[in-house]
C-alpha cells in the first residue's frame, strides 16, 4: 500500500514548518501544520494554551487534533511533542511516511532564541537539553526515515526528503 503523506517529526527548531512548506511546493501537495490547526481550533497561541491549561491538557488537545487528521497526498509538519502520543503517531503512519529531521543539540539551541514564547511542551523545571535527550530516541524509534539536517542548506534537505519519498513510492508500487 502506498502511503501518500509526508510527515515531518523532530525537535522544535528543526525546521519542520519551513521545510514542510517548501516540500509541499516541490511535491505539489497541500501543506498542514498541526500546531496551526491546534491554534485555529482553540483560538489561542500554543504558549497561551500551555500557560493556561498546563502541559498535560495541551498534550491531550494536540492528540485530539492530530488523531483527527484524515487526509491523503499532504505534507504534514507536526509539533515536537506529537512523539508522546501513540494514538497520533498511529494515525499519521496510516497514510504517511514519518521523516525525522535530526539536528545536533547545539544547532537546536542556536535556533531557539526564546523558548518561553515558542509553545514548547516541556515542564518548567526541564532544560532544553533534557527535553532533547528525552525525545531524540523517540523520534528515532518512530521515524520511517531519518534525515540528518546538520550543516545542510534547506534546499538540500527538501531535495533529499523529496527523493527518498519518491523512491519509496516507486519501490512500493512495484
Amino acid at each position: 500500500m502506498n502511503k501518500s503523506n509526508v510527515v515531518l517529526i523532530g525537535m522544535p527548531g528543526a525546521g519542520k514548518s519551513t521545510i514542510g512548506v517548501l516540500l509541499a511546493k516541490a511535491l505539489k501537495k497541500p501543506f498542514i501544520d498541526t500546531d496551526l490547526l491546534i491554534q485555529q481550533k482553540y483560538g489561542m497561541f500554543l504558549q497561551d494554551i500551555i500557560d493556561r491549561e498546563g502541559i498535560k491538557k495541551f498534550l491531550e488537545m494536540e492528540e485530539s487534533v492530530v488523531a483527527g487528521i484524515d487526509v491523503k497526498d499532504h505534507v504534514i509538519a507536526t509539533g515536537g511533542s506529537v512523539i508522546y502520543s501513540n494514538l497520533s503517531l498511529n494515525q499519521l503512519k496510516k497514510e504517511g511516511t514519518l521523516f525525522y529531521l535530526k539536528l545536533r543539540f547545539d544547532e537546536i539551541d542556536n535556533r531557539l532564541k526564546d523558548i518561553t514564547s515558542r509553545g514548547i511542551a516541556k515542564e518548567n523545571n526541564k532544560t532544553l537539553v533534557e527535553l532533547y535527550n528525552e525525545r531524540v530516541h523517540l523520534y528515532e524509534k518512530h521515524a520511517d526515515i531519518m534525515i540528518n539536517c546538520s550543516n545542510k542548506h534547506i534546499e538540500d534537505i527538501v531535495s533529499e526528503i523529496k527523493n527518498k519519498f519518491m523512491q519509496g513510492m516507486l519501490h512500493n508500487s512495484q
